[in-house]
């Protein structure tokens, strides 16, 4: 029986690294990005490690499929990069719901989108008046992209012949009490200048920095860690 347990804490351990590593390979999504292949994929894959752990006459069986599994995966998705055809019979392809005002219910019956669902989808994204949609679209991780009508559309910076300065990407340069030096360096900052700066701030200790970043202006952002207990409605969420 103590067997048995080890044998299946081991092959546990084992099928869930080797899973790690396989759908490294293969590049992962996140739910919100995953397609109905994808979700298949995953499905099929969590059931392949299920049979790889439980099998009685040892792994090697599961081990395999699980690897053959993978390399289709791979070369799948390979080809529906490289090729529209396979693409569209693997993924399908976004559908136009909404066009030019117009509700298409035929592509709505193509993809069994009911008239509730699309309202409550436009709902999501902020949009209660139908007739304020130019263009929707259900794409193939059956997420809704709407584009409203022109005079719906909220004003930008261009339409306002209004300037602004360039924003770039915020470079982390701690992260939970960790100096990242490869940042700070790509930064062009030095180490003693950078401790130096965190000192006119209050900081005389990097472990007591939960995050700090510098953004493309040159400011930095800073949050200390909260190392006193919280007090009952400290932050208003009890």
């Amino acid at each position: 029986m103590e067997n048995i347990i080890l044998r299946t804490i081991l092959l546990s351990v084992f099928a869930y690294f080797l899973a790690l590593f396989l759908v490294k390979i293969m590049g992962g999504k996140i739910i919100s990005q995953m397609t109905f292949f994808d979700f298949i994929i995953a499905v099929t894959m969590g059931s392949i490690i299920s049979s790889l752990v439980l099998d009685p006459n040892g792994p090697s069986a599961g081990i395999t499929l699980l690897i053959t599994f993978t390399a289709l995966t791979i070369i799948m998705g390979l080809s529906y990069i490289k090729n529209m055809k396979i693409s569209k019979l693997i993924n399908s392809e976004p559908i136009i719901v909404i066009d030019k005002g117009q509700i298409v219910n035929k592509n709505m019956e193509k993809i069994r989108l009911t008239l509730s669902d699309l309202l409550m989808l436009l709902r999501q994204k902020n949009y209660f008046n139908i007739g304020d949609v130019e263009y929707a679209v259900m794409e193939t991780n059956g997420q809704l992209s709407v584009l409203a009508k022109a005079e719906k559309q909220p004003a930008t910076v261009a339409d306002l012949n209004l300037y602004t300065s360039y924003k770039g990407l915020t470079r982390d340069l701690i992260m939970d009490g960790n100096i990242l030096e490869e940042n700070l360096n790509s930064a062009g900052i030095k180490e003693f200048d950078f401790l130096n700066q965190l000192k006119s701030y209050g900081v005389n200790n990097v472990k007591n920095v939960f995050y700090a970043g510098l953004d493309s202006t040159g400011n930095l952002y800073l949050s200390k860690k909260q190392n006193d207990p919280e007090y009952e409605g400290q932050y208003g969420i009890d």
